[in-house]
C-alpha cells in the first residue's frame, strides 16, 4: 500500500509541477526535489511490495514512507490552499474554522519551503537508519510466499475433506463428471472460476477421484499453478503425476532434464494416450499458453481443468472447445446446514440450541454462502458454550478474522487475492469497503469517486472514465467484487451498474484501511478522539460531534447516516475538512447546503442526490477544482448564475423523477443562459430549454451524455445543429414541452456514429427513418411517442440494442415482433391502452432475459411466442386483467408456455397497496 500512495503523490507532484507553475513559484525546487526522492525511492518499494516483507523492521520502514507521504501532500494542500485564499482576497477564509492564520505570503513561502526541506532530510535518513539497525528487504515472519503455500496445502487437504463439510456438491458434480466423460473426441477444457474460499477446488477434487472419472483416462495428473509459477517445475510435476497414476516409474534424470527436453517426453507421453489434467489456481492466461504445447488434442477425448477466481481467464478462447462453470454461494438451506454440521457437531441431531438461533443466523449470513467461511466460522464457534461468548464474536468478527487462527483459512485465501492486485486498483478496491455492509454501490458514483480522489491513471487516448471502468470490471474479473444487477436468477443484462463486497472480503478490507490509515468506517459505537485516516465513511452518528485530532488531515467524507438532518452539526463537521476532495451526501435528509462547503477549494466531487436542498448559492462559484456535481432528485428548480465560473465541471447531473409512468416521468432544471462556458462537460442531464438553450448547447463540444426537457417545435433547426457538433455524443434524451407537442426529431439526423443510448419524450408524427442507421445504439426508450404506425421494422435490424423501453408509443391494436432484435436482452412494454396482443415470432430475441409488460388492461392473453425465448430468466405482469394470468398460473391451460421461466411475477393492486405474486 505505501507504494500505491507513493505512486499518487508522485503523480500529484508532476501535476502541480506541470499546471501550477505561477502559484508554487519560491517552492518549486523543494517541490521538484521531494518528487525525486520518492521516484527513488519507489524502486525499493516495488521490491517491498513484490517480497511482502513483513518483519518489524520492515513494516516500520514502509509504514513511515507511506506517512511521510501523505505529510508531503498535507503540505502541498496547505499550501494551495492559502495561496487561492490569498487569490480571491480571503474569500475563501470566511466562515471557516481556520488552524492556521493567513500569513504574508514571502515569509509563508519559505516556510513550506522549511517543511519540505525537513521531510527530504527524513527521506535521506530512512535507509541510514536502516542500514545502522540492520534493516533489510529480504527474510521476514510472514511474506507472500508463505501464504501462498498455506493456501496450497489447503488446496491439497480438498483431497480429503470429510464428508460432514460436503454440502450441495453433488449436482454439481455431475454436471463436470459430463462434461469430462462426454463422446467429444476432440481436447475440450473446462474451466471452473469463483470467489477464493467458494468451493471450487473441493468440487474439482471429488469430480478427479471419482473411479468412473480415472477409469475413463489413460492417465490424469492434478498440479497447482499458483500466482509464482515456474513451467519448467509444472512440466516435471506434471509428468511425475502423469506416471504415477500408470504406477510406471518417471525417468531417473528428471530433475537434470531441460525445459526443451521435458517438452519432448511429455509430448511424446501423451500421443496415444487420452488424459486428464488438472490446473489447479491459475491466476493468469499465461499459464495455459506455455503449457498448452505439451498438452496436444490427438483427439482421443482428453480433458484439462482450470480453477481460477478470475473471470478473464475462464472466458478465454482456448483454441479448443470450452465450458465455463460459474461456482455459486451455497443456498440458504444449505449454508444453514454445512454451518450447522461444524458448530454443533456434538450436540443430537447436530442442532442448534434455540437460544443461539438468532445469533447463529448472524453468522452464516455474514459468510453469504461462501463454504471456506461456512466451515471455518462454524469450526471457531464448537469451542463457544455460553451465549455471551457468541454474542462477542458476532460484535467483533472483524477482531477475530485477524487473530483467531480459527479464521486463519479464510483470511490466508481472501489476503491472497488482495495482495495480487496491481497497485492501482488496491485502492479502488478498499475504497469500496467504505459503503455499508450488503450496500449497492453504482457503477457511475464510484467511478467518479475514484476519479475525484486520484486514483485513476492518466492513459493517452483514453478518458478517465473509460479507464476506471476497466478497473471495476477488472475487479469482477478477479471476483472481488460482486455484480449484483439482475434478478433471482442472478442474471445481468448488459454493462453491469451495481456492484458489492462479500461481507468477509469487506472485512478484510476495512482492517487493512484502517491500518494503512487510507480509511475508517466509523459507525457510532466507540468514542473517536483522533482520526489518523484519509477518509471518513459515517453510517452512524450518536449525538453531536466533537472536535476530533486530525480533522485537517481528511480528504474525503462519505454520510451514510440518512437521519443526520442536523445542518448546524453538518456545517460545523465539514468546516473541520478544509482540504477535501470529495463530499458525498446522498440521501442525507438536509434541506439546505452546509454553508462550509462552499469554501473547500479542493473539492472534486460534490454529491447531493437525494436531499432536500432547495437551492445552491451563487458562492458555489468558489470550488473552481470541483469536477462531479450530482443534485438529481432533490428540489432545486433552477441552477445559480455561479455555477458557470466551475469551469472544470465535467459531470452536471440536475434532474427529477417523477415517480409515475405520466408524461413527465422526468423533471429539468433551469440553467444559465451561458452555461456553455463549462467547456469540460462530459454530461449535462437534464436542463429545461430555454431561450437559445438549443443552439449555444453546439458549444460544449466535449459532452458524450445531454439531456434537454421542455424541446418545442420551434427549437428544430437549432437544436440538430448543435447535435451535429457534438461528435462525440454517446447519450441524447429529449423531452417535448407537454404531451401534445411535437417531439421536433423528423429533420434528417447528422450521423452519431457513437451513440449508444437515445430516449425520446413526447409525441411523433411519423416512425423516423434515421433510427435504422444508428448502428452503435444499446439502448432505445421511447415514451409517449403515440404513433399510428408500425415502428417495429424500423428498429428490428439495429444490431446492438441490448435494450429496449416502449412506454404508451403505438396507439395500434398489435405487437408482433417479427424478426431481428438479435442482441435483445430487456424489453420493458408499457402504458399501451389499446393493444390487445403481443406476438413473438420463433427466432426472434434469441438472447432476451427479462421481459416486462405494464399497463395493457385490453390485452387478451399472455404474449404469444414465449415458449421460444429459452434465455428468457424474468416475467414481469402488472396492471394486465385476470383472464391474461389464469392460464399461466399452475394446472392453467398456457401453463407450459412459461414453465421455463425461473421467474414470473403478477403485481396488481388490492385495497390501495401493491402485491407481488410469484407465479413459479
Amino acid at each position: 500500500m505505501a507504494l500505491s500512495v507513493t505512486d499518487l503523490l508522485i503523480g500529484k507532484l508532476a501535476t502541480i509541477l506541470e499546471n501550477e507553475g505561477t502559484t508554487i513559484a519560491g517552492v518549486r525546487h523543494e517541490v521538484d526535489k521531494i518528487k525525486e526522492e520518492f521516484l527513488s525511492m519507489k524502486a525499493f518499494l516495488v521490491d517491498t511490495e513484490a517480497n511482502k516483507a513483513k518483519t518489524e523492521g520492515q513494516k516500520l520502514w514502509v509504514a513511515r514512507i507511506r506517512d511521510l507521504a501523505y505529510d508531503v501532500e498535507d503540505i502541498i494542500d496547505e499550501f494551495m490552499y492559502h495561496m487561492y485564499e490569498k487569490q480571491s482576497g480571503g474569500r475563501l477564509s470566511t466562515g471557516l474554522h481556520k488552524t492556521i492564520r493567513t500569513p504574508c505570503n514571502i515569509w509563508f513561502r519559505h516556510k513550506i519551503a522549511k517543511k519540505l526541506q525537513k521531510i527530504t532530510d527524513m527521506i535521506k535518513a530512512i535507509p541510514e537508519r536502516n542500514q545502522r539497525y540492520g534493516v533489510g528487504l529480504v527474510g521476514g515472519a510472514t511474506t507472500s510466499e508463505d501464504i501462498q503455500k498455506l493456501v496450497q496445502n489447503q488446496a491439497e487437504s480438498s483431497f480429503f475433506i470429510m464428508e460432514d463439510e460436503l454440502v450441495g456438491i453433488e449436482g454439481k458434480k455431475q454436471i463436470l463428471m459430463g462434461w469430462l466423460m462426454d463422446d467429444e473426441q476432440h481436447q475440450s477444457v473446462i474451466s471452473v472460476v469463483g470467489m477464493g474460499g467458494s468451493g471450487k477446488t473441493t468440487l474439482v477434487a471429488k469430480t478427479f477421484t471419482n473411479e468412473l472419472v480415472k477409469r475413463h483416462f489413460d492417465c490424469y495428473a492434478w498440479i497447482t499453478v499458483s500466482q509464482t509459477y515456474d513451467v519448467v517445475h509444472l512440466f516435471r510435476s506434471l509428468i511425475r503425476e502423469l506416471y504415477k497414476s500408470r504406477k510406471e516409474d518417471f525417468p531417473a534424470i528428471l530433475n537434470a532434464m531441460s525445459r526443451i527436453e521435458l517438452l519432448e517426453l511429455l509430448v511424446n507421453y501423451l500421443e496415444s494416450k487420452k488424459y486428464l489434467v488438472v490446473l489447479d489456481d491459475v491466476w493468469d492466461i499465461k499459464v495455459w499458453r506455455e503449457i498448452k504445447v505439451s498438452l496436444q488434442d490427438r483427439q482421443l477425448g482428453s480433458r484439462v481443468v482450470l480453477t481460477t477466481r478470475n473471470e478473464e481467464v475462464a472466458s478465454n478462447s482456448f483454441g479448443v472447445e470450452s465450458y465455463v462453470y460459474r461456482i455459486q454461494p451455497l443456498q440458504k438451506n444449505e449454508a444453514w446446514e454445512l454451518f450447522s454440521r461444524k458448530a454443533f457437531s456434538t450436540k443430537q441431531h447436530k442442532t442448534c440450541p434455540t437460544e443461539l438461533k438468532s445469533l447463529a443466523c448472524q453468522l452464516v449470513e455474514k459468510c453469504e454462502g461462501l463454504p471456506l467461511g461456512i466451515v471455518a466460522l462454524g469450526g471457531l464457534m464448537s469451542s463457544k458454550k455460553s451465549l455471551d461468548q457468541w454474542q462477542q464474536v458476532c460484535n467483533n468478527l472483524n477482531w477475530y478474522l485477524h487473530n483467531n487462527s480459527s479464521l486463519d483459512p479464510v483470511r490466508n485465501i481472501l489476503l491472497l487475492s488482495f495482495n495480487d492486485l496491481p497497485s492501482q486498483l488496491k485502492h479502488c478496491f478498499l475504497y469500496c469497503s467504505l459503503f455499508p455492509e450488503d450496500y449497492l454501490f453504482k457503477r457511475k458514483r464510484v467511478i467518479r469517486l475514484w476519479i475525484a480522489e486520484g486514483f485513476v491513471e492518466n492513459v493517452k487516448g483514453v478518458t478517465p472514465e473509460e479507464v476506471a471502468d476497466g478497473y471495476l470490471r477488472e475487479l469482477c474479473f478477479r471476483s472481488m467484487l460482486q455484480v449484483a444487477d439482475g434478478f433471482v436468477s442472478g442474471a445481468s443484462l448488459g454493462r453491469p451498474r451495481r456492484f458489492k463486497m462479500h461481507d468477509l472480503m469487506r472485512e478484510l478490507a476495512l482492517s487493512t484501511a484502517e491500518k494503512e490509515k487510507f480509511g475508517y468506517v466509523y459507525d457510532g459505537r466507540e468514542v473517536m478522539e483522533e482520526i489518523s485516516t484519509r477518509r471518513l465513511s459515517i453510517h452512524r452518528m450518536k449525538g453531536e460531534i466533537k472536535s476530533w485530532r486530525g480533522m485537517s488531515k481528511i480528504r474525503s467524507l462519505l454520510v451514510f447516516d440518512t437521519d443526520m438532518s442536523s445542518l448546524s452539526f453538518l456545517n460545523t463537521l465539514v468546516s473541520q475538512f478544509k482540504l477535501l476532495r470529495t463530499l458525498d451526501l446522498e440521501d442525507v435528509q438536509i434541506d439546505k447546503l452546509p454553508g462550509a462547503v462552499v469554501y473547500l477549494f479542493n473539492l472534486r466531487y460534490l454529491n447531493l442526490k437525494g436531499t432536500l436542498i432547495k437551492e445552491l448559492p451563487e458562492s458555489l462559484m468558489h470550488l473552481c477544482n470541483l469536477q462531479f456535481l450530482n443534485i438529481r432528485d432533490t428540489k432545486i428548480e433552477s441552477l445559480p448564475q455561479g455555477i458557470t465560473r466551475l469551469l472544470n465541471l465535467r459531470n452536471l447531473i440536475t434532474y427529477r423523477y417523477s415517480g409515475n409512468l405520466d408524461f413527465k416521468v422526468g423533471i429539468g432544471t433551469k440553467a444559465p443562459s451561458n452555461i456553455c462556458k463549462l467547456q469540460k462537460l462530459q454530461s449535462l442531464l437534464i436542463i429545461e430549454s430555454d431561450g437559445d438553450t438549443c443552439r449555444l448547447i453546439g458549444n460544449m463540444t466535449q459532452l458524450k451524455r445531454i439531456g434537454i426537457s421542455n424541446v418545442k417545435e420551434r427549437d428544430e433547426i437549432d437544436l440538430w445543429v448543435s447535435i451535429q457538433k457534438l461528435t462525440l455524443l454517446q447519450s441524447m434524451g429529449l423531452m417535448a414541452s407537454n404531451e401534445e407537442e411535437i417531439l421536433p426529431v423528423k429533420a434528417e439526423c447528422p450521423p452519431l456514429p457513437h451513440l449508444r443510448k437515445l430516449s425520446l419524450a413526447g409525441r411523433l408524427q411519423n416512425v423516423i427513418p434515421w433510427f435504422s442507421s444508428l448502428h452503435s445504439l444499446t439502448t432505445l426508450v421511447l415514451h409517449w411517442s403515440r404513433l399510428e404506425e408500425d415502428l417495429l421494422p424500423q428498429i428490428d435490424a439495429l444490431l446492438n440494442l441490448t435494450r429496449l423501453h416502449l412506454c404508451n408509443a403505438y396507439v395500434g391494436e398489435e405487437l408482433c415482433f417479427r424478426r431481428g432484435f438479435i442482441k435483445l436482452m430487456r424489453l420493458e412494454l408499457s402504458n399501451f391502452a389499446s393493444v390487445k396482443k403481443i406476438t413473438i415470432e420463433k427466432g426472434v430475441m434469441p438472447n432476451l432475459q427479462y421481459l416486462w409488460v405494464n399497463g395493457f388492461m385490453e390485452l387478451k392473453t399472455v404474449p404469444l411466442g414465449l415458449e421460444y425465448l429459452s434465455t428468457l430468466q424474468y416475467l414481469g405482469l402488472k396492471d394486465v386483467p385476470m383472464e391474461v394470468i389464469r392460464p399461466i398460473r399452475k394446472g392453467g391451460v398456457n401453463r407450459s408456455k412459461v414453465q421455463h421461466i425461473p421467474e414470473i411475477i403478477h403485481v396488481f393492486e388490492q385495497s390501495s397497496k401493491w402485491v407481488h405474486e410469484n407465479l413459479v
